[in-house]
């Protein structure tokens, strides 16, 4: 028995060692190269080699010195960090030969003298995840001479640009970019990504902009914005640059462009100006207002509603160009900004002027499908639309003391335009059957100005987290327009032996305004360490007029007979008290925000003509919650809560009556009540600094209960009648899915590689109503995307990059045909650098969209541009180039839709093959820093 607990003791004990001998100690003290200062509070992290976890963590003694004890065998990652020097990064194995593993006398070397020589070495963290702000290094990246931020940014995972600049990040698009924290040119952000150069930029920065009042307080408010910020070097922040670029080509395209920019010190100086008529250098910039849409009321966050500047197909251009028709485009602009008075003062402001004409002609075809059956339309149409709008807006912050600070923006704009359509329809029913035409022309000329001014004081009170701010605005919105409708009508009779012709030929006189008054003011108050709230109050007094005035001709031919019927003139007065409170919790890693938002809306319109009142008084009430858990400083978890009461528009409450289209007429509903909107959205972010991997999960789900749906009666000879009501049976729904993931394969040469996956959709509801009586009608669009994504850079050789992958897409309705089918989707480009400073650069985009029940043909085409360019210089600046667009002559419009029973397809004009030559110089002369960096 004694032998037996002997040899128990004795198996222990060597276990006990066999174990302690698995147990392994790190240890070193980090020193300065240069001077050999100690090195205290140095981070020192060992890391797992295989998926780059973190296993143990600490920081340095005063001395220096630090130990890491417990470290069981295995192969790790020492990584050694401290502020403004490069990073020690040492790949070890542990085994049992030796339990301690002693670095010694650990060297790190600061930045300032590693930009100096010109050297940089060793793995650089390429992103880092804030809360909600990811920030990316571009100094991990490949940064060509005189290369913009565009081509930066397209080397982000999760990042796609297509050929007009327009960015989106991890799914969404981004609309708006800042440089340094400050708008550049307000809402154009290709002006930042065209033409700043990446070589001056420290960093970028991807996140939800918060208004400001929400900036200030810490405390979300639900309004957000996708923003890019361009940090820039401190020494590229003096001296002056910019590029000049011209090209003309056959079938006479031509484009040319210029930018001038100066920095000195707190002071940026920017003018530009671009014309062309070759589709790259349309307006960009955002023109349409706060208060335009197709609708004539829309409605605001706050329930106030707006009369919009276009109710019907009048005024429907906005100025944006589409890659529909042949455009002509001319532009420019001026910005200034500058901080003094040791930054308590600053201003920032900008002023555009653009004008754009687009011509161009567009068919359609569309398949309404009944129970009572199938009816085919036909659309052939001709526009010609031009625009001319000019826009100042300024901002000037002033600090007045540590504590109050006040911020007023102001912004004006006059947009001027002239729009020409003219439309060719017919609706045929089975066997071809006649049942409806129209010949429509439109032609209108608008002429409308706003101007808009918003002051925000915010004040610090003694108690740390209390703060008081109140913001004021005033809007003031007017539009004037002047047009002439004349449609010639035919339609089947009610036995199909013959057809009744109708002719509608009237002058169209709208004149709009919209006058607001906001005031809300917000309280902070910490409730403990870890809660604060926010209790915030708003007034909103708003007062509309819309006139709209339609005439007959008189015997004489002069348009001078009102007709009544078709003109409205309506006064809108509301009164709106919106109130709630916002409660924030953060501790350690977690932030959580809940509470809402309420807001009263007194109600009152006066129709003029017909000297009737519709009075309207209603709640509307906007719960949110989000929980955000930050895991490390590369990954985090946000999961959002957002809901709002939508009250029926003026259009479905009371429409204005309008005679442009005799086939599809709406009615009103005072009867309708509100419905109520949810959406629950969540998404995660991961990034593995040594191994370069990012992974992005963003979805959402959403619902709408008691929601507005129409109603829709249409007859045998095709004409629909469009009145909306409440629906209380099944609700809408709609959801997005999106998930990314990409990292660097070593063993294929370092290539970066990403694979996503998508999906949306929406399922909605409406009644229809033939001859065979009235039916619940639900419709499912969906669609489900992947693909795969490669790039591969080698400096001063080649680049490329390339996405492609399949797509379906279901497009089903309960009553009629469903109309499902595959497509494929891809892009590539890249270049080659050749001898003697030649380079040949390409890219291409395919799209396939397959047959469906429906659509019986499918469509394919590949859109293949290439160039050829010769730099000059030892600084490279000076390039020309020989461009051929669209080389295989197959860039044929063409989009496909479907909506509720309709499904359609168009084609349209559109720029097709041609060969530019060009020349571009970009010139040069800031502060100094190393003009390529890899």
């Amino acid at each position: 028995m004694k032998r037996l607990l002997l040899s128990l003791c004795f198996l222990a004990l060597i276990s006990s060692y066999s174990k302690a001998q698995d147990l392994h100690i790190i240890k070193g003290r980090t020193i300065d190269t240069a001077s050999t200062t100690l090195l205290s509070g140095t981070s020192v992290a060992i890391l797992n080699a295989k998926d780059s976890t973190l296993v143990k963590f600490t920081r340095t003694a005063e001395n220096g010195t630090f130990e890491l004890s417990g470290i069981k065998n295995g192969k790790f990652i020492l990584l050694v960090s401290y502020p403004k020097y490069a990073d020690f990064v040492d790949h070890f194995t542990l085994d049992s030969t030796s339990q301690v593993k002693d670095y010694g006398r650990i060297n790190l070397t600061g930045m300032a003298k590693i930009l100096a020589d010109v050297i940089i070495k060793g793995n650089r963290t390429a992103i880092k995840i804030k809360g909600d702000t990811t920030e990316f290094d571009p100094k991990a990246y490949h940064i060509e001479p005189n290369s913009k931020v565009e081509d930066l940014i397209k080397q982000f995972p999760g990042f796609q640009v297509d050929k007009d600049g327009k960015i989106t990040a991890q799914g969404k698009t981004v609309p708006k970019v800042l440089v340094d924290g400050e708008e550049f040119f307000g809402d154009d952000p290709t002006l930042v990504t065209k033409n700043l150069r990446a070589d001056m930029v420290e960093s970028v920065q991807l996140y939800d902009k918060a208004s400001d009042q929400a900036s200030f307080t810490g405390v979300d408010d639900g309004e957000k914005t996708k923003t890019l910020n361009i940090k820039l070097k401190e020494d590229k922040k003096n001296g002056y640059f910019g590029k000049a670029q011209g090209g003309y080509g056959t079938k006479d395209f031509y484009q040319g462009q210029a930018m001038f920019n100066k920095f000195w010190g707190k002071k940026k100086f920017s003018a530009y100006g671009i014309l062309g008529n070759n589709g790259t250098v349309g307006l960009g910039w955002d023109d349409r207002d706060k208060y335009s849409g197709s609708s004539s009321l829309t409605m605001g966050d706050d329930g106030g509603m707006y009369f919009s500047f276009g109710g019907d197909d009048f005024d429907s251009y906005d100025g944006q160009y589409s890659g529909q028709g042949l455009p002509v485009a001319r532009t420019g602009g001026l910005h200034y900004d500058s901080k003094w008075n040791k930054d308590k003062e600053s201003l920032n402001t900008n002023y555009k002027i653009g004008s754009i004409r687009v011509q161009g002609n567009r068919n359609s075809i569309s398949q309404n499908n009944l129970e009572s059956g199938v009816q085919n339309n036909t659309s052939n149409e001709s526009f010609d639309n031009d625009m001319l709008k000019q826009k100042l807006d300024a901002m000037y912050e002033l600090k007045i003391d540590t504590t109050l600070t006040m911020k007023v923006n102001v912004d004006g704009s006059l947009k001027k335009g002239n729009t020409s359509n003219s439309f060719e329809t017919e609706t045929l029913g089975e066997n071809d059957k006649f049942l409806n035409s129209s010949n429509r022309t439109l032609s209108n000329k608008v002429d409308d100005q706003s101007f808009n001014m918003n002051v925000l004081f915010t004040k610090k009170l003694k108690k740390k987290g209390r703060t008081l701010s109140l913001n004021l605005n005033q809007s003031i919105n007017k539009s004037n327009s002047e047009g002439y409708v004349n449609s010639q009508n035919k339609r089947a009779n009610v036995t199909g032996t013959g057809t009744i012709d109708s002719l509608t030929n009237q002058l169209k006189v709208n004149n709009i305004t919209n006058n607001s008054f906001k005031l809300n003011t917000a309280y902070t108050e910490p409730l403990s360490k870890t809660l604060t709230v926010i209790v915030n109050y708003g007034l909103t007094l708003m007062n509309g007029k819309s006139d709209r005035r339609s005439f007959n001709q008189s015997g004489g031919g002069m348009f001078d007979v009102l007709d009544t019927l078709f003109s409205n003139n309506f006064e809108l007065n509301q009164t709106i008290n919106q109130g709630g409170a916002i409660f924030n919790y953060k501790k350690g890693k977690t932030v959580i925000n809940f509470g809402s938002k309420f807001s009263g809306v007194n109600f009152k319109q006066d129709d003029i003509y017909r000297n009737k009142t519709y009075v309207r008084n209603f709640i509307n009430y906007m719960p949110q919650a989000s929980y955000q858990y930050r895991f490390s400083q590369q990954k985090s978890l946000r999961i959002n809560y957002n809901g709002n009461t939508t009250q029926p528009s003026l259009d479905q409450l009371q429409p204005v009556r309008v005679n442009n289209d005799p086939f599809n007429i709406v009615e009103g509903n005072q009867n309708l009540r509100p419905s109520f909107r949810s959406n629950v959205s969540a998404s995660y972010n991961s990034y593995k600094v040594l191994t370069n991997q990012s992974l992005w999960l963003s979805g959402s789900y959403g619902f709408i209960s008691n929601p507005i749906i129409s109603d829709v009666t249409t007859d045998g000879i095709g004409k629909s009648t469009y009145r909306y009501i409440n629906f209380n049976g099944k609700m809408p729904t709609n959801f997005y899915l999106d998930a990314q993931i990409n990292r660097k394969i070593n063993a294929l040469g370092e290539i970066n590689a990403g694979l996503n996956v998508s999906a949306n959709g929406n399922s909605s509801y409406n009644f229809i109503t033939t001859d065979l009586g009235r039916t619940l009608n639900n419709t499912k669009n969906y669609s489900y995307s992947g693909g795969i994504n490669i790039s591969k850079y080698k400096d001063k050789s080649y680049s490329f990059y390339g996405r492609f992958g399949p797509s379906y897409n279901m497009a089903r309705a309960s009553i009629g045909r469903n109309s499902d089918g595959w497509g494929w989707a891809g892009y590539a480009s890249g270049y080659v650098q050749l001898p003697a400073k030649f380079e040949l650069s390409t890219d291409a985009e395919y799209q396939y969209n397959g047959k469906t029940q429906v659509l019986t043909e499918s469509f394919e085409r590949l859109i293949w541009n290439a160039a050829l360019s010769k730099k000059f210089f030892k600084s490279e600046n000076l390039k020309f180039s020989a461009t051929v667009n669209d080389i295989l002559n197959q860039n044929i419009g063409f989009n496909r839709s479907a909506s509720n029973t309709m499904i359609s397809q168009s084609s349209y004009t559109t720029i097709r093959r041609y060969l530019m030559f060009s020349v571009s110089w970009d010139f040069n002369k800031m502060g100094g820093g190393i003009k390529t960096q890899k």
